[in-house]
């Protein structure tokens, strides 16, 4: 897919959370070796380290991998960010991060809070857009963001966010949010594809995949795929990392609808 700036993301990546620092530098070099261009990473993940080791390690010159992090939810000062973006740089030892997401619109502890954190949010992408211009990140975008997170940077801002991360699974798909994000040029990427696992577990879903011969995590993720959004299918598995990329069948008109309408809480 294409960002807004016209660089180009790979629409499947490596999700990474809960790979332990010490494993990770090996799961990116294995799924390198599977054929992935894309790893996803985080501040709050503490394995920005090893993703950055086995980048470097990977055999792939640098440009050929799309390397994502995410500044911690609760930096929400410009000197915060910006310090934060510098200390992601060193964990890994890249000269550049293709992506740096916001990681959530708001400090954990006030997750559920009726304070907004527009201005927090726009002290911190200032740093984000301070940071592109100096080429330290090719591009830039959030995680978790409403619309009204959304539109909060795109009216106060100069550069309009280039992706927003969130919670999209088979009996999760926010189509207001994807649909507004698409409309407005956000490339939208999908986090736990498979619904940590509960889609495994869901009857209708494993009756689907029988039906097209593939696996529930191969289902979900061309689910995904087919909303017009990146994925990122999180595994340490070097044979289930084969298998997430193996997904090149079409889900059915009246399928895909029924996938849109199942419900699946996790």
């Amino acid at each position: 897919m294409k960002l807004n700036n016209g660089k180009d993301i790979p629409n499947i990546g490596l999700g990474t959370w809960m790979i332990k620092n010490k494993l990770a530098a090996e799961a990116v070099k294995e799924a390198i070796k599977a054929g992935y261009r894309h790893i996803d990473s985080a501040r709050v993940y503490f394995n920005e380290k090893g993703v950055g080791e086995g980048i470097r390690q990977c055999g792939l010159k640098r440009e050929e991998v799309f390397v994502t992090s995410k500044v911690y939810q609760g930096h929400k000062t410009y000197l915060k960010a910006m310090k934060a973006i510098d200390h992601s740089l060193r964990r890994m030892g890249l000269d550049y991060i293709d992506l740096m997401l916001i990681h959530w619109p708001k400090p954990i502890f006030s997750l559920h809070s009726k304070k907004t954190y527009f201005k927090e949010n726009l002290d911190v992408w200032r740093a984000f857009e301070d940071a592109y211009h100096a080429g330290k990140l090719k591009a830039i975008g959030v995680s978790n963001f409403s619309i009204d997170d959304l539109e909060n940077l795109i009216k106060h801002t100069n550069i309009k966010p280039m992706v927003n991360q969130i919670k999209i699974h088979i009996g999760h798909t926010p189509m207001a949010l994807i649909t507004y994000c698409q409309q407005h040029g956000i490339v939208v990427e999908a986090y736990s594809p498979i619904a940590r696992g509960r889609a495994m577990q869901h009857k209708e879903i494993v009756d689907m995949a029988k039906k097209y011969h593939v696996s529930v995590p191969q289902l979900c993720i061309r689910y995904t795929l087919d909303l017009g959004v990146v994925t990122l299918p999180k595994t340490g598995n070097p044979h289930h990392m084969k298998d997430n990329l193996d997904v090149d069948f079409v889900i059915s008109d009246d399928d895909l609808k029924r996938l849109k309408e199942m419900t699946l809480v996790i």
